[in-house]
């Protein structure tokens, strides 16, 4: 009889964690005979109907028109910001410096600029290797999660990604209710740091509720243990760290279906912490997302009139009743990130998805799209009845990744979760839209913030 898989002290693991035996063998099963190749038939395309829309100045007056009708009503809509990543690959380059002291064209380009950055000030007097040390230790940039760094400076202050989504939100998402405008907002963030969001959150709310008359709902959740998996070696038996014991790694982006299906709201925005500007450059991504908001609240009161239909299939009024998303995708100017397709499901059935590129095994498919994802989503999360659809029932588990990675110098298999916006809304129904370039501000490294879009205006 073959030795079990998991010894006792393993079980003990797993069920710290969240897991069940049964899970854990699946996600071992999952190394051995990978994810089945999607069927991709074409990159969506710019079209009037069946394709990427791209709404007309009239047409998107009568949406932001739909959209603030909508808000008025007073429903329940969260904005919801993933946000729990670490700041540690922003500082990638000024890590290397420290370590080597070789002064590459990033370095030169960073030291020469210092005082242009939102932190700046801080650096006065501090030159070359002394200012990066400072920067990341004795500041702690290297520590912290993106949406705690500063950003951004105005004339008497600096802001941080946070503030700028406390901003965003009362100018596009904030509701009517009896006791005036209510704007609600949800981080999701690492255990380590929940406590140092919630005192800045706390210390800064004061100050938007004046400036914008508006009263904030603000909530945060953690990844659960629960979604992460377990790493394998290359033959797909179980990592183990030297004590012994099983290695976990967070399951990626996508086990936030779970805090996004918690939240039990009508409509949510989301988009990811670092893609924020300055005030002078939000209103073009206001008025943006609130086109997206008034397309999925057509589309929604089209989809439940056509269920109210006593004659509709049962198959029709399956595929209709579903969650439904309104993706902003941006002409593709080279930027990585996944991208907008039309893919063949296993019923034959084509539905429009957002790939990555690690998803799509030929390469010319890739070349030949023309749009990209700048995570930009409005998703209607409730039924014809009102009730919340349950959203882990619309993940499709064959469209996960496994990447390779390494520990302690020895290689790894990782298993990557279905992306949130990827394989964990495979079974909405989608509709995508073309927003200007301008509405997609990533930060990924920190001389991005060098950038005109990241600088104050000029005079």
């Amino acid at each position: 009889m073959s030795k079990p898989v998991f010894t006792s002290s393993d079980i003990a693991q797993l069920e710290q964690r969240g897991i069940t035996v049964k899970q854990a063998e699946q996600q071992l099963e999952r190394f051995r005979i990978g994810f089945p190749e999607l069927d991709i038939v074409a990159p969506a395309a710019v079209r009037r109907k069946g394709g990427i829309l791209r709404p007309s100045v009239e047409e998107r007056q009568r949406y932001i028109a739909l959209w603030q009708e909508y808000l008025r009503e007073g429903h329940e809509v969260v904005k919801f910001v993933p946000a729990s990543g670490a700041a540690s690959r922003m500082f990638k380059d000024l890590y290397a410096y420290l370590d080597s002291g070789e002064e590459t064209d990033f370095i030169r380009t960073f030291l020469a600029h210092k005082d242009l950055f939102a932190f700046g000030s801080a650096l006065q007097g501090k030159e070359g290797r002394e200012a990066v040390r400072f920067l990341l230790e004795d500041m702690h940039y290297g520590d912290l999660p993106k949406g705690l760094l500063l950003f951004h400076r105005y004339r008497n202050a600096a802001r941080t990604p946070a503030e700028e989504h406390l901003v965003e939100g009362a100018l596009y998402a904030a509701t009517e209710t009896r006791k005036g405008q209510v704007c609600r907002i949800h981080f999701t963030v690492s255990h380590q740091h929940l406590p140092l969001f919630r005192q800045h959150i706390a210390e800064q709310l004061p100050l938007y509720q004046k400036k914008y008359g508006v009263r904030y709902e603000i909530s945060f959740s953690e990844q659960s243990p629960a979604t992460d998996t377990l790493a394998a070696n290359p033959d797909g038996t179980p990592f183990r760290n030297p004590d012994g014991t099983l290695l976990f790694r967070p399951g990626g982006h996508g086990a936030l279906i779970e805090n996004l299906n918690d939240l039990n709201c009508d409509i949510a925005f989301i988009k990811n912490i670092d893609n924020v500007v300055p005030d002078y450059r939000k209103p073009s991504t206001t008025h943006f997302k609130q086109v997206l908001a008034g397309i999925l609240i057509e589309e929604q009161q089209r989809v439940f009139s056509l269920l109210r239909n006593p004659n509709l299939s049962s198959e029709e009024r399956e595929r209709l009743n579903r969650p439904i998303r309104v993706c902003g995708v941006v002409r593709n100017t080279g930027e990585p990130g996944g991208g907008p397709f039309i893919v063949r499901d296993k019923d034959g059935s084509l539905s429009y998805q957002i790939l990555e590129s690690s998803q799509i095994a030929d390469k010319d498919l890739m070349a030949r799209s023309t749009h990209f994802n700048p995570v930009d989503l409005v998703c209607s999360l409730r039924d014809a009845d009102g009730k919340p659809y349950h959203l882990p029932d619309f993940v499709d588990p064959d469209t996960g990744f496994i990447s390779h990675k390494s520990k302690d110098g020895k290689d790894l298999l990782a298993l990557e979760l279905p992306g949130l916006w990827n394989g964990a809304m495979a079974k909405w129904n989608t509709i995508f839209v073309e927003v200007p370039v301008s509405t997609f501000n990533p930060v990924k490294t920190v001389n991005d913030l060098l950038r005109p879009q990241h600088q104050p205006r000029k005079i």
